[in-house]
């Protein structure tokens, strides 16, 4: 291998893991200061890591590290190595950012509506930016994230479809409401993960470095 291709090798790597640093905070953020305070669930796992603070105290961040750390055992053997180390830092990030918020921030009384909105846009940010690197954000994400690799799909749909099973078990213990209220969530946060999954952009990082290099 050239020095070029190890050049590249290494920005291409630093790139993928800043976007999976980028995304896991936002995702965290997103749950922490929107979505959490009221008690939806940003997803899946998000739902189990709600009831289990719901049942047993447990904290958010913790409850959250736990489930993807748990689901995402299921499933290395489909994500292979690479995708499987991603994920687990994205995860860890993820917990890192929810606990920093929960920790630091304030929360006034605010409209559910439009944290449901705001943190429901953050949120789609977040995934999108984690997927797109082929890195899942854990529990759910990780079989929407192999459906879409073995049927050459978007992950948004399937992520949707998967997470509903648990809105409906988390909206029938805790409140019914929060189903009608993470089906709305899941249905705009979904929207923009699809659009930052398809989006043609290139890594203006990795350009600049080829150029750079090229010199």
């Amino acid at each position: 291998m050239t020095l070029f291709n190890k050049n590249i090798n290494w920005y291409r790597f630093s790139f993928t893991y800043l976007m999976i640093t980028c995304g896991g905070f936002i995702q965290g953020m997103a749950m922490a200061v929107f979505l959490f305070p009221h008690s939806i669930p940003s997803g899946g796992s998000a739902g189990i890591a709600v009831l289990l603070n719901y049942w047993f105290e447990i904290p958010l961040s913790f409850a959250l590290w736990f489930v993807n750390f748990s689901l995402l055992v299921a499933a290395i053997f489909w994500l292979g190595n690479k995708s499987a180390i991603g994920t687990m830092y994205a995860i860890t990030v993820t917990s890192i950012s929810v606990q920093l918020f929960e920790s630091t921030a304030t929360y006034p009384n605010s409209n559910v509506w439009i944290d449901l909105v705001v943190g429901s846009v953050i949120l789609g940010i977040g995934v999108g930016l984690l997927l797109r690197q082929q890195v899942s954000n854990g529990g759910m994400g990780v079989l929407a994230l192999i459906i879409a690799k073995y049927r050459a799909t978007s992950p948004g749909k399937p992520l949707l479809l998967l997470n509903g099973s648990v809105f409906i078990l988390t909206g029938s213990i805790i409140f019914w409401g929060i189903v009608i209220q993470a089906v709305i969530s899941q249905f705009i946060s979904t929207r923009l993960v699809d659009f930052i999954f398809r989006a043609n952009v290139n890594p203006t990082l990795l350009l600049m470095a080829r150029k750079a290099l090229k010199k």
